[in-house]
């Protein structure tokens, strides 16, 4: 991949789509929505107390009232603090937990999502975009909830309440307080549309940087092996610099909107204090009215400032909702129509199968039928198109054209496929946990005695009763490290745990090397002993060990027959055992 490629990416939610997204799942939890804006409305209306008691206690001492008179005003003040407190507090518990129960919602069904994709869609996005999603978006849009929206909320209602309050002064304070009002909407006017892009351009980045670090890391042995560390360090600090720049640019936009922002507080404040002079000096209104309509302005400073000068991190968890959202309305294949059937039988049937990456076609009508309890093994050489064939036989992937039926039923239609059917490729993943965990994946209602059958089947209880814990050995990262010849007996014996009528091995022996590969083919005989098989062989002794063999060169099957057939008749099979014969006695 050179610099200048670019990947594609999962799909991104417009506006519209991401706020009737965000509607629909608070309409789904009407009472807590209704606590949080009724409780958080309740803590701005004790913020407003102090400051209106005030007003009332400058014109008391104006008008020669006692001392105990401040009494009275303390006493109020320190409730009013005290019961804001409690209801400021309880408004922030309520928003987290809103907030956090409609992300770990959004979280699991993103991920749930992700997994049902096909493959090839992976494939061209990259792991990282997919896992910056998961992974940095989550971690934004959960300080947003956690940080930012409780403020959020709180300032919105003590804005309007406020204003409310100022009107009901005196409808001329109020009118002259919303004067600044157009010009923070002007300054937002001015904001909005030049950061929303920036924001969203800033995570895509993000992901492409993902995207550097991940493929980096997960193939430093051939870059070291090549010597392209240089250029991988060089994509890297492309992909970084890129996120630094939009996050530099969108802070000088920020800091011009906030100086946009302070003009209208002070032209807000100033209207109030010169209408409220006037009014005072026509005996219109009291002087402790102009007072509390100041102060009242002047405490919005802040509650104004939080909503304006937190739209950045608005702006940044909501381009991080859309890339969720964008992901979570990919629509589901339309099923609708395809009737549902149990197989007939055990057969494995690919009719005139076609396949194109890019454009450009990589199988070319391949159809071969496998019998009920059949072992077929699928050789070619590097690129022929054996993985291709093997994912889709398997379901994995959807063939360009053509149909795969297992017992006469289209895949499709198939209840519960991977009860049927199951595959197991050279790219085993060990999951963090328990080993027992990890091998129940495949059948959750497993007993211990089960799992114990399954590892002795595949050859690996000898070394499982070894472990300082047995089944409960923690695996997996930071757990106890297996080779990759154990790594394979796990994901062998889960396939024998889930029990498919047919398998599919992909390469299933190739990373044990020539040491564990004579005990990993066994162990792959063993799991797949009366079920219709289909291998790629990595090894030809996968080949000679089959019913039959089938030949695959660029994308077309060649020859096909049992393995001494094919030896005795002198084609590209007998070229490649010889070669393979050669190899081994060396």
């Amino acid at each position: 991949m050179t610099g200048k490629e670019t990947r594609e990416l999962l799909p991104i939610a417009g506006g519209r789509e991401t706020w009737q997204w965000l509607r629909s799942e608070l309409a789904q939890r009407k009472l807590q929505s209704f606590l949080v804006v009724a409780v958080s409305a309740a803590a701005a209306a004790m913020a407003l107390v102090p400051i209106y008691v005030f007003g009332v206690l400058v014109d008391r001492v104006r008008e020669g009232a006692p001392t105990s008179t401040i009494l009275t005003v303390v006493a109020i003040i320190a409730s009013a603090a005290v019961v804001g407190g409690v209801f400021t507090g309880y408004a922030s518990y309520l928003v987290k937990r809103l907030g956090e129960n409609i992300l770990a919602d959004l979280r699991e069904r993103t991920v749930d999502r992700a997994l049902r994709l096909p493959v090839p869609t992976l494939e061209k996005v990259g792991k990282g975009d997919l896992l910056s999603r998961v992974g940095d978006d989550v971690a934004v849009i959960a300080k947003a909830v956690s940080e930012v929206i409780p403020n959020l909320i709180g300032a919105v209602l003590l804005v309007a309440l406020s204003m409310v309050t100022m009107l009901g002064l005196d409808w001329r304070l109020g009118l002259a307080g919303l004067v600044a009002l157009p010009m923070y909407a002007m300054a937002l006017k001015w904001y909005l549309p030049r950061s929303a892009p920036i924001y969203a351009a800033e995570r895509v980045a993000m992901g492409a940087r993902s995207q550097a670090l991940i493929s980096s890391v997960q193939g430093v042995r051939t870059v070291r092996a090549y010597s392209l560390e240089k250029e991988h360090l060089g994509r890297i600090d492309d992909a970084s610099a890129k996120a630094r720049d939009l996050a530099v640019g969108v802070f000088g936009l920020f800091t011009r909107f906030a100086g946009r922002g302070n003009r209208a507080e002070f032209v807000g404040l100033s209207m109030i204090l010169v209408i409220g002079f006037l009014l005072v000096r026509d005996d219109i209104v009291t002087v402790g009215q102009t007072t509390t309509a100041a102060l009242l302005f002047h405490r919005l400073f802040n509650p104004i400032g939080s909503l304006l000068y937190t739209f950045d991190e608005v702006q940044s968890a909501g381009a991080s909702l859309a890339r969720l959202v964008g992901v979570v309305d990919i629509p589901e294949p339309d099923l609708a129509d395809i009737d549902v059937a149990e197989p007939h039988d055990r057969s494995l049937t690919l009719r005139d199968i076609r396949h194109s990456y890019d454009g450009r076609e990589v199988l070319h009508g391949v159809s071969l039928t496998l019998a009920a309890g059949e072992r077929v093994a699928l050789v070619g050489s590097t690129g022929a198109g054996k993985s291709t064939v093997a994912a889709i036989a398997a379901g994995s992937w959807a063939p360009t054209s053509g149909s795969v039926l297992i017992g006469g039923v289209a895949l499709a239609g198939v209840a519960d496929l991977r009860r049927h059917i199951g595959i197991v490729s050279q790219e085993v993943h060990v999951f963090a946990g328990p080993l027992i965990e990890d091998l129940r994946l495949a059948a959750p209602e497993a007993s211990e005695e089960d799992v114990m059958s399954a590892l002795k089947t595949v050859g690996a209880s000898a070394w499982v009763a070894a472990l300082s814990d047995g089944l409960a050995t923690v695996v997996g990262e930071g757990g106890h490290e297996m080779t990759a010849s154990q790594a394979q007996q796990l994901a062998l014996a889960r396939l024998v745990l889930a029990d498919p009528a047919v398998a599919v091995l992909d390469e299933a022996t190739a990373e044990a090397g020539s040491a564990g590969a004579r005990e990993l083919e066994a162990a792959a005989d063993a799991a797949t002993a009366g079920r219709t098989t289909l291998v790629v062989a990595h090894r030809l002794t996968q080949a000679a060990a089959a019913d039959r063999v089938i030949v695959l060169e660029h994308g077309r099957i060649v020859e096909e027959g049992p393995h001494l057939g094919l030896v005795a008749a002198g084609g590209r099979y007998a070229h490649l055992w010889t070669a393979w014969e050669g190899r081994e006695t060396r």
